[in-house]
């Protein structure tokens, strides 16, 4: 029996509000991105738990919670670019294009970079999204600066290419540390000043490339 994927997504975005989530712009990409499209059709009754799934090549989709955690910590209103590194499957990309004016998706998986541009483009969500295969880690500076820079994936350390990457005022939000846990950091710039905290604790698979997990 196929779910009823507009009551599943209604159900999962009342927890993501349980959970804390408060940006009504990303409670509503949420309501509306099919996250079944992204997902295996192997594993797609299991597109709205609030997990992570496997997307091949040893990669996953993140949790919702995070993804949605994750948009609202960058405080995106409409009109920015965002970089997003480790564009997976397209969805995290799909939730932010919601958001922004422009996202760049950077994937160094050429497969997952294709299917990514795939999903995307069946979905009706590739408007505004650019699917690059590259290496992340080093950004992606042709269309630098960024008001926002996502990572969904851990990074050893921030790497001084995104920093450099980040727009006076923008958000830079990244999961440090190996596994199997890591920070969620949020890093703002503000006159050149670069200020970090940490949102909370979190578990994502490791960013490859240059400046991350070799």
């Amino acid at each position: 029996m196929i779910p009823n994927w507009p009551s599943e997504r209604r159900r999962l975005v009342e927890q993501l509000r349980q959970r804390g989530i408060r940006d009504q712009r990303v409670l509503d990409a949420m309501a509306t991105i099919p996250r079944e499209e992204f997902v295996p059709a192997d594993i797609r009754v299991c597109s709205y738990r609030d997990d992570a799934l496997p997307i091949g090549y040893g990669q996953s989709i993140s949790q919702p919670y995070m993804i949605a955690l994750m948009a609202e910590l960058l405080e995106l209103r409409g009109a920015e670019t965002v970089l997003e590194v480790g564009g997976g499957c397209g969805y995290h990309a799909a939730v932010l294009g919601a958001l922004a004016a422009r996202v760049i998706s950077i994937e160094l998986i050429p497969g997952l970079a294709r299917e990514a541009q795939q999903n995307l483009q069946r979905t009706g969500l590739a408007g505004n999204i650019t699917v690059i295969c590259s290496d992340g880690s080093q950004g992606w500076p042709e269309a630098a600066p960024y008001e926002g820079i996502s990572v969904p994936a851990a990074a050893p350390q921030i790497p001084d290419a995104l920093l450099d990457q980040l727009a006076d005022h923008g958000r830079l939000v990244i999961p440090v540390g190996g596994p199997p846990d890591q920070e969620l950091r949020v890093i703002a710039k503000s006159g050149g000043v670069i200020h970090e905290r940490v949102a909370t604790f979190c578990r994502f698979v490791p960013l490859r490339g240059d400046r991350g997990w070799r």
